[in-house]
């Protein structure tokens, strides 16, 4: 298929752009296989290029001949576009609707890209798992790495590596395979070099009204206790949805089967219901009509921070168990690609400083979230406009990275990166230059030859200029456990990213200016200050007279 054929008109003059917070533009509109470019002959304006898959949604309006488009983005940014001829105007909507509404990845703009940048780093080769393995490998010598799914066929939504018990051949695994969801049995997500405890991430069993049993994966599991130790399963559905799901053919592991277990519920939302309440999110965020009391209600009813509320407490209590009852846990849900994601990378976030390090976040993001099947194609599809029967999208990362940054606030410090790291990641994961996000699992990403094809994400994030633009000013290396508190009125609205459109940043930047001004006037009296006790020093050491008592 040609771009050509769904660009019905490929340019127009004397379009007029409204953007939040910028000047009006007024200037020439021009479509391309993958962008909606707007140039302007004025000198010191900004162009706009907009990637046609960050569109969410669409909308005309006519004014006699002066049409408008409405442009509603998945990063949830919204422009206009003032176009005079309702001719025209109806053109670029549908060639923007048909361009914005590809089905075939190899199409996508990843695909095309060319990067204007050095790649010093090829990052599709920056966290391979048998590189993380040696880390691993020099703390403990009880795991290895199996090539049981090298062909992707044990199980297609995880890596052809992963980490499991030594005592556990291949043969066990793929048996363990048939009794979990999807074949994601159990693997290893975490170790904390602390204690030796580990945590593990799979699928749900199998088990069905039945009660069926599978002692390999008894065995599995049980290979991660010590003598004498209990470990603790954390389901992130309750019991109810559980039951629901063990009449299904799904389940939970049985007491009387794994004794040496505590099972846990906790309620973690659905997919389904996540979209929902983002929906309802933006929606209230954009509302000005209403007063502030209306728009708080519009808020909680949205229940978006209490969906954040559920996953970091979920994710402090498996950290609590690790670290503090010093047990090893497995954390699953249903399918084992979504809450249970959420859970294990927050927790190592709690519980690992590496991963609040610019690189180490990367590796999570890599290890817990790309490699390990979360399925980005289908949950990014679409964001909060737009206006298409939902099928399987849901704000799932984007909430992750919400709770993450309900941490970096409360502990400003402790954390390399600085917020727009995390809104980059949000951006990138919806539409994207980076071929990094496309596709569901490593199976699907190495059909596509997306490494070979495609520039990734942590090839641009790793340059130095880019490392020093995300680089927290306040950052002091801390290698505690940090406990987030979930109270209430310590989890605030993602400001950074649900109104960010709708009120000016100009504040918030002369405030961060003047921040890393006070920092470096800090360090710059701090240097002054070691300078001159070097110098007392010295001279102490050359007049015996002046040495202080």
């Amino acid at each position: 298929m040609e771009f050509a054929e769904l660009i019905k008109t490929p340019r127009v003059d004397g379009v007029v752009l409204h953007r939040p917070f910028m000047p009006i533009v007024e200037g020439t509109l021009c479509l391309t296989g993958h962008h909606l470019i707007l140039s302007s002959r004025q000198d010191n304006t900004e162009e706009l290029w907009l990637l046609h898959s960050n569109i969410d949604s669409i909308e005309k309006r006519f004014v006699g001949s002066l049409g408008s488009i409405i442009l509603k983005c998945k990063d949830l940014k919204v422009i206009q576009l003032d176009i005079t001829g309702m001719e025209e105007c109806l053109n670029i909507a549908s060639s923007i609707e048909a361009l914005s509404t590809l089905d075939s990845l190899s199409l996508m703009y990843p695909f095309f890209y060319r990067p204007m940048f050095e790649v010093i780093e090829d990052g599709w080769n920056s966290f391979r798992p048998e590189d993380i393995f040696k880390d691993l490998e020099s703390m403990t010598d009880e795991w290895r790495l199996s090539r049981v799914n090298r062909d992707f066929s044990v199980c297609p939504s995880y890596p052809p590596m992963v980490a499991v018990p030594k005592d556990v051949d291949d043969d066990a695994l793929r048996k363990v395979a048939t009794f979990r969801h999807s074949g994601r049995f159990p693997v290893l997500s975490y170790y904390h070099k602390k204690n030796g405890m580990v945590m593990m991430r799979a699928g749900q069993p199998l088990t069905g009204t039945n009660g069926r049993r599978c002692k390999e994966d008894e065995k599995l599991i049980n290979a991660t206790l010590r003598p004498g130790k209990r470990g603790y399963i954390i389901d992130t559905r309750t019991i109810g949805v559980a039951q629901q799901a063990k009449a299904r053919g799904g389940g939970f592991e049985s007491e009387a089967n794994y004794p040496q277990w505590r099972r846990i519920h906790k309620a973690v939302e659905r997919s389904n219901i996540l979209q929902e309440s983002l929906i309802k999110l933006v929606e209230a965020c954009n509302d000005r009509s209403h007063s502030i009391d209306r728009w708080l209600s519009k808020l909680e009813a949205s229940s978006w921070q209490t969906h954040v509320k559920e996953i970091l407490t979920t994710a402090c209590l498996a950290a609590q168990c690790i670290d503090r009852e010093g047990a090893s846990v497995l954390v699953h849900g249903t399918e084992g690609t979504d809450s249970t994601l959420q859970v294990t990378s927050l927790a190592q976030i709690i519980l690992d400083p590496a991963c609040r390090t610019i690189r180490g976040f990367q590796g999570l993001v890599e290890r817990e979230w790309l490699q390990a099947g979360h399925p980005f194609q289908q949950r990014c599809a679409q964001s909060a406009y737009s206006n298409s029967k939902l099928r399987q999208e849901a704000p799932v990362f984007l909430l992750f990275l919400d709770c993450v940054w309900q941490i970096l606030r409360q502990f400003p410090c402790s954390f390399e990166f600085k917020e727009s790291f995390l809104v980059l990641l949000f951006e990138h994961a919806y539409a994207s230059q980076f071929g990094t996000f496309l596709g569901n699992s490593t199976s699907e990403r190495v059909k596509l030859s997306l490494p070979e094809k495609t520039v990734s994400l942590w090839s641009w994030v790793n340059r130095p200029q880019e490392i020093e633009r995300l680089t927290n000013p306040l950052y002091e290396a801390n290698s505690l456990v940090i406990w987030p508190s979930v109270a209430p009125q310590s989890l605030l609205l993602w400001e950074g990213v649900f109104l960010r459109w709708n009120r000016s940043s100009k504040c918030l930047e002369e405030a961060y200016e003047e921040m890393v001004h006070i920092i470096e006037y800090n360090k710059e009296l701090q240097n002054k200050v070691n300078s001159l006790r070097r110098q007392l020093a010295q001279l102490e050491t050359e007049d015996p007279l002046l040495q202080t008592p």
